[in-house]
């Protein structure tokens, strides 16, 4: 092995070899001490990060391996000792901590004794562990996409990166929120726009000029030089704020189309206000939500660790080591599997249909509604061990971004879900079994879609006497499970996380209190891990600022209330708000460790329900802010803790997000009005390419169900078992919590909420057809090979995924462009099988009315 004859942060590290005439120069250039590093200890060290993914040859001459080794040359025994005895404390419960580090903390804890080892290993082990947690990150996933060192002086808040940033928000926003009512959904995820941020960085810094001018003191130039992983991140963070879209837009087709609400009155002005207000709202929230969710070391945020790896790809030096057998280089791997993946599409896409919904054990008797119901793809369950071929299918819940033991944790929910659905449906409970078992529409006492215009006054609200002449609303097996078991979900979630984490919430409750109260103080004080160190350098964003965003995007929303006929009070929207604001907490924290994402919109349509009753209308303008606590300030959250680890500016990212929403706010309105005006059949659920607005039909239900018709006649009349699930939940957290406490390492992979949240996936037109699939995939990728092959897994998975969903974006923008916009059909078997039958027809049930009969609640029994 060569000398290792470097030089970091001041200190010179060598090994034995090193001559001591050599010594006396470098102590007198660097005044510093000169450290002894054995080739053990070297190779300790790079095997240690090389864990992260990475092969020893890779890491032990470089400056992570260069850094650990030095901070290991000045850790003590007893410090040791304190250092591993307080990382125990903290994860000894971490999900996403790796268990058999676990396991030898505890083993170096007992002793030299008990650990068997001799002295001299004893020692080494104890202090790399100690110094591996407190100068770098516990996690190897985190250390794989993070350095241990900074470099403040590296540009990142540069005009190129802005300029980018912008133009692929503004590209990425419109392709994603125009196919957001589609299902599957279509998307440029945020791993596909920063591939394609690389290149355009590359191109700029050779083709702009080196113009500039000086500001307070700093240059700001076209062309600062290099493309920096800095900047590259930087821009990330902008466009991460395009890859959702806006789920505001779902409202604006709820209230605008004639087959929901049908207002008229919704014009460009009033989505905007409520866009902006929606959209910055959720920015405001998660600067509050810092101190849980992005300064801790347990929240990981799984979800952000591909977008980190993957920018740490592109920027690095790709060399052609054989991985496996594999020397291709990564930008060569996505553009064969994006051209792979753009052509083939138009095969399950246009060609060949039926390769996209295969639900092909209901080809084998097509009208049998027995086999539809359990196996159908579109009416049914989807009990189907091949349900697809097609990657927008597949990847509806990202199986090569999501951690393997949340995605099984779910799909066992899942599963769990569709038995009880089978049970209950056969007992025909509640009546369900006179409607499609898994449907999110709401249907009248004839089984047919409940008629809105029948018991509503001209402001659409509920008039009681056409009510009691026409019926109550029913809805689906899987409607009520799906009702019921989220609302279990929000009481189990909350306390779970109270028991399990409660220390974190009360110190992060602090810390926000006196940010408050001492404007001047930092945020990072509270924090002793090497990543809030590294980032205290930077000037902080101030809490008062994150209040001020907020407290604007309020105003807007209140203009927006006033100004329009939305008949809902604003009283009623800071109720929400305030309500939202206390769930997100546990929200979020479960976000962070799981990557999974607890929506709370439901409930806030009970509580506006109860608030201002029989108003469809006011109870989805106070729910959209319900909805927003978890979809926009989550999202908005997960980018600050991505920023924390990729060490940017605070101030700048910042400034970064505020100008995207800005941008994304604006491009997301005309992309929905452009929606509206070029498809035809738009949300009918046998729309021809797919754009059957799933979430528009659910928010619909719901609204009327909690909204005109009202909680108290849902939950007296009707469905009495779903007030009792808040309480059912709550209790539940108990055992769930003991059951933790007493097995804690054969219960450190199962987690209740995740179960609860795969029961609650019903209720709406996805169902195991989209589940199974993505279950294969999440144990071949994220599971096996990821154990088995970890260098090609960190080379290529994530490349795979972004090559695969950008082919399937962009071919999907082409085939609407060319083929559904001229109304172009391909009309065989391949594109008519899928829909021949029961399952495709989506109306059967299990049990058939008798013509001019009716079921449910005996007229005059509900009022």
């Amino acid at each position: 092995m060569s000398d290792f004859n470097e030089k970091m942060d001041g200190v010179i590290v060598r090994s034995n070899e090193t001559d001591s005439g050599s010594d006396d120069f470098e102590k007198k250039a660097y005044n510093v001490r000169v450290t002894t590093v054995t080739d053990e200890e070297k190779i300790r060290v790079a095997e240690r990060l090389a864990t992260a993914g990475k092969d020893v040859e890779d890491v032990i001459d470089g400056p992570a391996a260069e850094f650990i080794l030095e901070k290991l040359q000045s850790m003590t025994v007893d410090e040791s000792l304190v250092v591993l005895r307080e990382a125990l404390d903290y994860h000894d419960d971490d999900l996403n901590f790796p268990t058999e580090t676990l396991e030898k903390i505890k083993l170096l804890l007992q002793g030299q004794e008990a650990s068997q080892m001799d002295a001299e290993t004893y020692e080494l082990d104890l202090k790399l562990e100690a110094t591996l947690m407190k100068y770098h990150s516990p996690y190897p996933e985190v250390r794989a996409i993070c350095d241990p060192t900074d470099d403040p002086t590296t540009p990142a808040e540069t005009i190129r990166a802005y300029f980018l940033g912008i133009f692929w928000v503004a590209v990425g926003g419109f392709i994603n929120e125009f196919f957001s009512l589609r299902q599957p959904t279509l998307s440029l995820q945020s791993a596909v726009l920063q591939i394609l941020l690389y290149p355009c960085g590359k191109f700029l810094q050779y083709a702009l000029p080196d113009w500039g001018f000086t500001f307070r003191g700093t240059r700001h130039s076209l062309n600062p030089g290099p493309w920096t992983y800095k900047e590259q991140m930087f821009s990330t963070i902008m466009v991460n704020v395009a890859s959702g879209g806006s789920n505001f837009m779902g409202y604006v087709v709820t209230l605008k189309l004639d087959m929901f609400f049908g207002q008229k009155w919704v014009s460009f002005g009033f989505m905007f206000l409520m866009n902006f207000s929606t959209q910055f709202f959720g920015f405001g929230l998660a600067g509050m939500l810092r101190r849980w969710c992005v300064y801790p070391t347990k929240a990981v945020w799984p979800t952000v660790l591909p977008t980190l790896a993957l920018n740490r790809a592109l920027l690095m030096r790709d060399d052609r080591r054989s991985i496996h057998g594999w020397t291709m280089s990564k930008y060569k791997f996505f553009f064969i599997v994006f051209a792979a993946s753009f052509l083939y599409f138009f095969v399950p896409s246009f060609l060949f249909t039926a390769l996209s919904v295969f639900n092909w054990i209901t080809w084998i008797a097509p009208k049998n509604t027995v086999l539809a119901i359990v196996t159908g793809s579109y009416l049914g369950l989807g009990f189907n061990p091949l349900t697809t071929f097609d990657w927008s299918v597949i990847n509806y819940s990202t199986p090569l971004v999501v951690p393997f033991f949340s995605t099984l944790n779910r799909y066992i929910g899942t599963i769990i879900g569709g038995l009880l659905m089978l049970g209950l449906y056969w007992k025909n409970y509640k009546w369900t079994g006179y409607l499609p078992i898994n449907s999110n529409n709401v249907y009248d006492h004839t089984a047919t879609i409940y008629n809105l215009t029948k018991i509503v006054k001209p402001d659409s609200t509920l008039d009681e006497d056409k009510y009691k002449l026409y019926s109550p609303p029913y809805i689906s097996m899987g409607n009520l499970l799906t009702t019921g078991s989220t609302f279990a979900l929000y009481t189990l979630a909350f306390a779970y996380m109270l028991l399990t984490d409660w220390k974190m919430l009360s110190e992060a409750f602090r810390g926000f209190w006196k940010g408050i109260r001492n404007r001047k103080s930092s945020n990072y004080e509270m924090y002793n891990d090497p990543m809030s160190k590294m980032m205290s350098v930077y000037p902080e964003v101030p809490d008062w600022w994150f209040v001020a965003v907020f407290v604007i995007s309020i105003v807007f929303g209140i203009v927006a209330f006033t100004v329009y006929p939305t008949s809902a009070p604003v009283w009623g929207m800071i109720v929400i708000v305030l309500i939202s604001t206390v769930i997100m907490v546990p929200s979020a924290l479960i976000y962070s460790v799981t990557g999974y994402q607890l929506f709370t919109s439901s409930l806030s349509t009970l509580i506006a329900g109860y608030m201002i009753p029989n108003n469809g209308i006011a109870n989805m303008m106070c729910r959209v802010y319900g909805y927003n606590t978890d979809e926009q300030a989550e999202g908005f959250v997960s980018d600050q803790k991505m920023a924390h680890y990729a060490k940017l500016p605070p101030r700048a990212v910042f400034r970064g997000q505020i100008i995207a929403t800005l941008v994304q706010t604006f491009v997301t309105v005309g992309a929905i009005q452009f929606l509206i005006n070029s498809v035809s059949d738009l949300c009918s659920p046998t729309q021809a390419s797919h754009f059957v607005c799933t979430f528009p039909h659910s928010l619909y239900s719901a609204s009327l169900l909690f909204g005109v018709v009202g909680p108290v006649r849902t939950f007296n009349q009707l469905y009495p078992v779903l007030k009792y699930s808040f309480l059912i939940g709550a209790i539940a957290a108990i055992p769930c919590y003991a059951l933790r406490r007493l097995f804690p390492r054969k219960m450190k992979y199962v987690h209740p909420v995740l179960i609860l949240t795969g029961i609650s996936r019903w209720g709406s037109t996805y169902n195991l057809s989209y589940y199974t699939p993505a279950m294969y995939f999440s144990f071949i990728f994220m599971f096996f090979i990821r154990r088995r092959y970890l260098s090609w897994w960190t080379k290529y998975n994530y490349i795979l995924t972004s090559g695969l969903s950008a082919g399937v974006a962009f071919s999907g923008i082409l085939i609407f462009v060319s083929l559904t916009l001229p109304k172009v059909h391909l009309t065989w078997w391949g594109n008519t099988v899928s829909t021949a039958g029961v399952d495709g027809a989506r109306k059967a049930a299990l049990f058939t009315l008798p013509k001019g009969a009716t079921f449910g609640l005996p007229a005059g029994s509900f009022e």
